[in-house]
């Protein structure tokens, strides 16, 4: 069901919103509207417009905590500017250890970054920086793919101007440096670029061989290392030394940041009497919760009124409110969208079709069991809603194995309480078809249902799921009924109206809705030649769409003959026809199906819920309740 809405009107000093909030809006489940954009029109209203004082310490606060590394709170009430001025205290005593850790932090990033680069030429037992007092030799690191590398070889091997040598390598590259002399240079370079070689930058300023150069940069990378933890224990230290202080203060300090932000909701206006600036806010909660807010405010002289605004034209969200056992289900109502606040909560109507198809389609007492005792279990630990959805649906299949006789596809070990799908194909199908055009039917009423509550009498009494639809429709399932039973038909002339007449009204449905509405341009502008058209196209797509609609739901029996099919498949390949089967093709066969079969069925019955059912009484045009209190916790 949709809880019941109460949209409330709160006006107060405005440097009295915080406690406000704090002392009464926290308790509740509140959906705030932009009071702005419902009081746009009226004068001298402004958006409620203050800097955050206290984000700059709530932010350094949550940095204090991370020493903290606990999830315990304080224990200490405070005020904001208390927390404030305590979060500033101690990282004013921890700057200068924020600061050397940030300097070591830099110069391990630089080390890391030498060694980075000397990593791959450690293999050179040259030191570097005499390398640059070369006058008449270039020469130029990098490394080469194995694959050009070993062509590269032949080049070298034929050609007196370039030296390579081989510092490293591994799978894909090999790293080295190249020399040439200085007459050749442009030369040789332009053949290593042939080979794909990539030049790669080295410091000349290292007065060692990479080796040792890579080998004191790494002791004086664990030299920082290990000063920086030094520094780490010693913040921790004075954290924990004012441990509930400061838990207290990050409190105090993210209550009031969380609760600043309702001032993006809020509106300002001046006071008629008494001077000064006032807040308002407008909000929506169930009725319940508004009836005891309106009695806790009742005494606080400083909260001008809290009442029921019904002139402001501002759409109700949509909270659902259902018993533990469907909320589940609540989460196939989100994916189509929410119910408006003046339509039908679906939940029990998906609960009910959605777990009886399911059962229907999958009928087996082992396999259900286990969809049942897996699908609680994970729903209960891991409160995975679909999981819940599973276990419900598990019961049906359970109840329809015991009907149809079949226990992990074994069909001889129960007798069946009503019948074996394969024994009865034809009934089987008959009876799926029947039981889609008995939804549908249902779907119908609901639609109507949900017409007269959003007092649209032209959906009410001329769509094709309103009264027309159900009389047309319903009349040829009635006739079809007695077909198949043996009994006669009504007269011609009787079908000819009683299915004729709503079916022109659904043509007509446009004009003969204006007509009831008492509009004063009953057809639509342009052609009545080309609307008379049209009508008589969107006729042949109503009636056709009925059929198919109905005849979609001969699936459900399909996929219950489906079942018995694949299970017989697994039987007859564990050979249990010879007596003597194999149990792990049982046991393999019976998880395969249940997992492959499971998952096709849960969606071709959630197609038949939106498209067959939905589509028909249903709009899911409704605005999610957003409860301020639980978005900031």
């Amino acid at each position: 069901m949709i809880e019941k809405m109460k949209l409330l009107h709160i006006a107060g000093p405005k440097g009295d919103i915080d406690r406000v909030v704090k002392v009464y809006l926290n308790k509740y489940d509140i959906h705030f509207e932009n009071a702005m954009t419902s009081l746009g029109s009226l004068k001298n209203i402004r958006p409620f417009v203050e800097t955050n004082l206290y984000k700059d310490a709530a932010q350094k606060g949550e940095e204090l905590k991370e020493y903290l590394n606990t999830s315990k709170k304080g224990t200490i009430v405070m005020r904001a500017a208390q927390g404030q001025e305590i979060v500033y205290e101690v990282h004013e005593q921890l700057k200068d250890v924020h600061s050397r850790k940030t300097e070591l932090q830099e110069e391990m990033l630089e080390i890391k970054q030498w060694m980075e680069q000397i990593k791959p030429f450690i293999g050179l037992d040259f030191e570097l920086s005499k390398m640059k007092d070369f006058k008449f030799i270039d020469y130029q690191f990098g490394r080469i793919r194995v694959d050009d590398y070993h062509r590269l070889e032949h080049y070298i091997f034929k050609n007196p101007y370039t030296l390579f040598y081989e510092c490293n390598n591994d799978s894909e590259y090999v790293w080295g440096v190249y020399f040439a002399p200085h007459t050749h240079q442009v030369e040789v370079e332009a053949v290593y670029a042939s080979f794909h070689f990539e030049a790669l930058e080295v410091s000349e300023a290292f007065e060692e061989t990479p080796k040792r150069v890579y080998t004191k940069a790494k002791e004086r990378l664990e030299i920082c290392e290990r000063e920086l933890e030094r520094l780490q224990m010693q913040a921790v230290e004075l954290v924990k030394s004012r441990e509930d202080e400061i838990l207290s203060a990050c409190e105090s300090l993210q209550s009031y940041c969380r609760n600043f932000d309702i001032r993006k909701y809020a509106a300002c206006t001046q006071a008629r009497d008494e001077g000064g600036e006032y807040y308002i806010l407008y909000g929506w909660m169930s009725r319940r919760d508004a009836d005891k807010l309106e009695q806790e405010i009742a005494k606080d002289d400083k909260i001008q009124w809290v009442e029921e605004d019904d002139n402001i034209s501002v759409k109700p969200p949509t909270k659902l409110k259902n018993p533990a056992i469907l909320k589940p289900f609540e989460m196939f109502v989100e994916m189509y969208g929410l119910p408006a606040y003046n339509e039908m909560d679906p939940t029990l109507f998906v609960a009910l079709t959605y777990t009886l198809m399911f059962g229907i389609m999958f009928g087996d007492v082992g396999q259900g069991a286990c969809l049942l005792v897996g699908g609680l279990l994970l729903y209960k630990f891991k409160h995975l809603r679909l999981a819940g959805i599973v276990g419900v649906a598990g019961i049906w299949s359970v109840l329809f194995g015991f009907l149809y006789g079949s226990v992990f596809g074994f069909e001889e070990l129960l007798p069946a309480l009503w019948m074996k799908p394969m024994d009865n194909i034809m009934t089987t199908l008959m009876l799926a078809i029947g039981f889609g055009a008995l939804l549908i039917l249902i779907a119908m009423i609901l639609n109507i249902i949900n017409a007269v509550k959003a007092k649209e009498y032209g959906r009410l009494l001329f769509s094709q799921s309103g009264l027309a639809g159900f009389i047309c429709y319903g009349f040829v399932v009635l006739c079809a009924l007695l077909f198949i039973t043996g009994h006669g038909i009504p007269a011609t002339i009787l079908i000819g109206i009683v299915v004729g007449v709503p079916l022109v009204a659904i043509l007509l449905k446009e004009p003969l809705t204006h007509l009831v509405e008492r509009k004063s341009k009953i057809f639509p502008e342009g052609s009545k030649v080309m609307f008379f058209v049209e009508a008589l196209v969107e006729g042949f797509d109503v009636v056709l769409s009925y059929a198919t609609n109905t005849i979609s739901f001969v699936r459900v029996g399909a996929f219950a003959l489906s079942h018995a099919g694949m299970m017989g498949v697994v039987m007859t390949l564990a050979g249990l026809e010879k007596g003597n089967p194999n149990w792990i093709v049982i046991i393999l066969g019976n998880a395969l199906v249940a997992g492959l079969e499971g998952l096709v069925v849960g969606i071709q019955v959630l197609r038949l819920e939106y498209y067959e059912m939905f589509s028909r009484f249903y709009s899911g045009s409704g605005k999610p309740f957003i409860s301020f209190k639980k978005r900031n916790q």
